[in-house]
């Protein structure tokens, strides 16, 4: 299996291109701010052709060059229907310091073709399958998409869901810290310790290390309503 991955834009949101191999289909994974060029070029380099771009949530840093990467190569993009609207409207999910920072306007519109996402969905695209979880806490529509690999490995592509070391803030519009932490009990600690996480942001993890290490998952197996450091809040 072939997975590159990279940051970009502002926030340094992670884009992620997914493929059985070299020469074969992809799916292009929350491309985010200044994602087009760097998607352009990894698709030729690895001679990959686009089927599907797939949302872990609507905030802008990991979808702003959906529209421009999906309509150029005629693809759907996929959302949970509780963030498309922050397609067409990006400040319904950025706070008021953020807002005034973009002077009150951020310019994105839908693709041609979007196409929702549902809790348990397997999506079948291009020779690969993801299954969907719903995990509202950091937006309301966040999801995470999990894959195996060829040789048998294990991947969640985690949004901003799930970090190294940390996890999504939920101060945000949309955000819910109750949500987040029942999100993190029933769809992320239930995952093999040995599964890969791909982040929205920073460096890859396994569920197996943050099990150990992330503070912020320390109580939630015996079910706290609240992520660790922030019980002390």
């Amino acid at each position: 299996m072939l997975v590159v991955g990279f940051p970009t834009g502002a926030l340094q949101a992670n884009c992620y291109l997914i493929a059985p191999g070299k020469g074969e289909a992809c799916i292009i994974v929350d491309p985010g701010q200044d994602a087009a060029e760097p998607v352009a070029e990894a698709i030729a380099e690895h001679d990959l052709t686009p089927v599907a771009a797939i949302l872990t949530h609507g905030h802008f840093d990991h979808c702003f060059a959906v529209a421009p990467i999906c309509d150029g190569n005629d693809i759907p993009a996929w959302i949970h229907p509780d963030d498309r609207e922050l397609l067409s409207d990006p400040l319904k999910g950025v706070s008021t310091e953020s807002a005034a920072f973009f002077g009150g306007k951020l310019a994105m519109r839908e693709p041609q073709e979007v196409r929702e996402l549902t809790d348990q969905a397997v999506l079948d695209l291009g020779g690969l399958s993801m299954t969907v979880d719903h995990t509202p806490g950091h937006t309301q529509g966040s999801v995470t998409f999990r894959c195996g690999t060829q040789e048998g490995g294990r991947l969640i592509f985690a949004g901003d869901t799930l970090f190294a070391g940390s996890i999504g803030r939920t101060d945000l519009p949309g955000g819910d810290v109750h949500k987040m932490a029942q999100s993190l009990r029933t769809k992320i600690l239930t995952l093999p310790d040995d599964t890969v996480v791909l982040p929205g942001h920073g460096p890859t993890t396994t569920i197996g290390r943050e099990r150990l290490t992330n503070p912020f998952l320390a109580g939630l197996e015996e079910g706290s309503t609240v992520p660790g450091p922030l019980r002390r809040l």
